[in-house]
């Protein structure tokens, strides 16, 4: 099974909004073929493990981190079932039922009407957590959103005089473009695009390039910024006191215009995130201070990726990495559990999961 995970992890990024799934058909004790979910579209980790057994597969056994797919309306591949029986496989091992309310226990239940053996649970928590992104947006259909931060020891994001490039070290900028390339959209504010001009793209590895998407209630991105450079699609995220005139010019230089409900200066995320449910499966937050404040305290973060540079940058005026008006109590700050600490170059990477539990 921690091979089928692993051979699961490579279509990361691909297969967006189907999972990651990985397939291996051991036979008399031995491997005797495996298979991956390539690209969305593409044929199943089953047919592909399959195909590569041919008759070798009879009789033997069929190790799954998702339950096989069933017929339903819309599916664009055969269902992973009917191939199974097909190829005479005994008993299936999976780690994980498919949450998607099509399948979601059906593929399983055919299988053992059939008379294939059905083991379910192992390593289902590894399971889960590799396809993090699929089962939230299949239950929700909003983006799973992880905020990404590089910052500074004593937790700046950028020093007194704005200025960010560059805090964290060159192998922590290249995992943040593995991250791109892992989720389906990036944001950032208009004060971020304002200050820094970045791209938003994938550059580094290997990997789709993210929907980018800019927090802009007024209009202010530049027409020469580099996020309309289009290398991607863009999005600016908007009101109703961006004038016509504005949203007519970044039209002409490609990018879409949403119009979304909003207060003050402010976009509702809320909104933004029913709206990007409907083009993708995953946000990852870039920035900056303000903007990773307003996911955090609206509770929109599933997931924290935080780069930390053995560096102090000090400053009264240096900018935090989580603005907004912050708790009032210690016993109000938002905890994150399941935290992961990976050494990434001279940087450390902090993965977690914030909670307002106490």
């Amino acid at each position: 099974m921690r091979r089928a995970l692993d051979l699961a992890q490579l279509g990361a990024g691909w297969t967006r909004p189907n999972p990651l799934v990985g397939a291996v058909v051991v036979k008399d004790g031995q491997v005797i073929a495996e298979g991956h979910h390539a690209v969305c579209g593409g044929p199943h980790a089953e047919a592909v493990a399959l195909l590569e057994a041919g008759a070798r597969a009879r009789g033997g056994d069929l190790y799954l981190n998702l339950e096989p797919c069933v017929a339903f309306p819309g599916k664009k591949t055969p269902p992973c079932v009917d191939a199974i029986l097909q190829a005479g496989i005994k008993r299936v091992i999976v780690a994980t039922a498919d949450p998607n309310p099509h399948v979601s226990g059906r593929g399983l239940v055919r299988l053992r009407e059939a008379g294939v053996a059905v083991v379910e649970g192992v390593l289902a928590d590894e399971a889960q957590r590799l396809n993090e992104v699929f089962f939230h947006w299949i239950r929700t259909r909003t983006p799973f959103v992880v905020l990404k931060l590089a910052l500074s020891l004593d937790g700046k994001i950028a020093t007194r005089t704005g200025r960010s490039r560059w805090i964290t070290g060159p192998e922590s900028r290249r995992r943040v473009h593995l991250l791109r390339a892992r989720y389906g959209a990036i944001l950032v504010g208009v004060g971020t695009v304002l200050v820094d001009d970045p791209s938003l793209t994938v550059r580094e590895v290997e990997g789709p390039q993210p929907l980018r998407v800019i927090l802009d209630r007024e209009g202010r991105t530049p027409l020469a910024a580099k996020v309309l450079s289009g290398e991607a699609r863009t999005v600016i995220a908007t009101g109703d006191r961006m004038p016509a005139e504005t949203e007519a010019e970044l039209r002409a230089r490609g990018a879409e215009v949403w119009r979304l409900p909003g207060e003050g200066d402010r976009v509702d995320l809320g909104a933004l995130l029913r709206r990007l449910g409907g083009e993708t499966d995953s946000l990852l937050v870039e920035g900056g201070s303000e903007v990773a404040g307003s996911f955090l305290s609206a509770g929109l973060v599933h997931k924290i990726a935080f780069f930390y540079a053995p560096v102090i940058l000090g400053g009264r005026d240096a900018v935090p990495a989580v603005g907004g008006d912050g708790v009032a109590d210690p016993a109000e700050a938002i905890r994150v559990r399941d935290l992961s600490i990976e050494r990434v170059g001279e940087d450390f990477l902090i993965t977690g999961y914030p909670t307002r539990e106490a």
